[in-house]
């Protein structure tokens, strides 16, 4: 009988220690980070899928920013198809995009597809704004999506967005197409403007008039082994953003990453780039 009494104090004695520790997590969570019902979208890089955004999306979820995690798989005809549910009154819920069609070189294409997922949850959900994240070729759809949709004042209000090795000034690989090539010799001036621009470039010029005047807040992270490149991108295409989107945005920040982990196919896998993205969305 006394066995089973301290038993059972024991384990009440757990309990209301697990109710304390779990109490207080949550309050340091509210301390720390916005309570919003904002969705956040992340989008991976070429031929990748959505696991690619999982160290990130795990990083946020174990700093105790979310617990409400869904998956938007986008077939190859752009159709969109919500895997999960959110809470009602979800906390900073994240959207893991998974791009069936991962290789795909018609920029215009991205919009449209990051465009069906933002209606997909706008129509489920009905959101009012959202947050994105994009990794590499994701970073398209950041773009993309604001050049075709920005002046849409039906659709949910576009409020943050980090841009990962992106390579928006063009890719210095052979065989690419000429629209998206980077230009030999290209250089930026102090307000990020190349001095030559391939084709896709002089499109994403638009947003210079289309983003929404002060509305988003834009991070531009990149990497640097060494050499002024992560290894596939190189930093002046990267920086490129600046002069896109800083005449109009809200916010212009950018942050260079060093060492091992800033190579490109490992940003997304960085403990630096995730602390520094989850304060960017989510930190108070």
């Amino acid at each position: 009988m006394k066995k089973w009494v301290r038993g059972s104090l024991l384990l009440g004695v757990l309990v209301l220690l697990g109710l304390s520790i779990s109490g207080c997590t949550r309050l340091q969570s509210h301390q720390r980070y916005v309570q919003s019902t904002t969705p956040t979208l992340f989008f991976h890089g070429g031929g990748s899928s959505y696991h690619a955004e999982t160290h990130m999306v795990t990083a946020a979820e174990k700093a105790g920013v979310t617990t409400s995690v869904i998956r938007a798989m986008v077939s190859k005809n752009g159709h969109v198809k919500l895997v999960g549910t959110f809470k009602k009154g979800a906390i900073n819920p994240i959207v893991e995009v998974n791009y069936a069609n991962n290789r795909e070189l018609d920029f215009a294409k991205h919009g449209e597809w990051a465009k069906n997922v933002v209606v997909a949850l706008q129509q489920r959900y009905d959101i009012k704004s959202f947050n994105m994240v994009g990794h590499s070729l994701g970073n398209i759809s950041l773009i993309y999506y604001s050049l075709q949709n920005s002046q849409n004042k039906q659709l949910p209000k576009l409020r943050k967005q980090v841009d990962i090795a992106g390579h928006f000034a063009g890719l210095d690989f052979k065989g690419v197409p000429a629209s998206i090539q980077q230009p030999a010799g290209l250089k930026l001036n102090a307000a990020g403007k190349p001095n030559k621009m391939n084709a896709t470039y002089r499109q994403m010029t638009q947003l210079r008039q289309l983003l929404p005047d002060q509305q988003v807040r834009v991070l531009n992270l990149y990497g640097n082994i060494g050499g002024h490149t992560d290894g596939t991108v190189p930093n002046v295409s990267s920086l490129a953003l600046k002069y896109l989107v800083a005449g109009r945005a809200r916010s212009y920040t950018e942050k260079q990453f060093t060492g091992h982990n800033a190579r490109h196919s490992k940003l997304h896998s960085n403990p630096q780039v995730d602390r520094t993205l989850i304060k960017f969305l989510w930190g108070k």
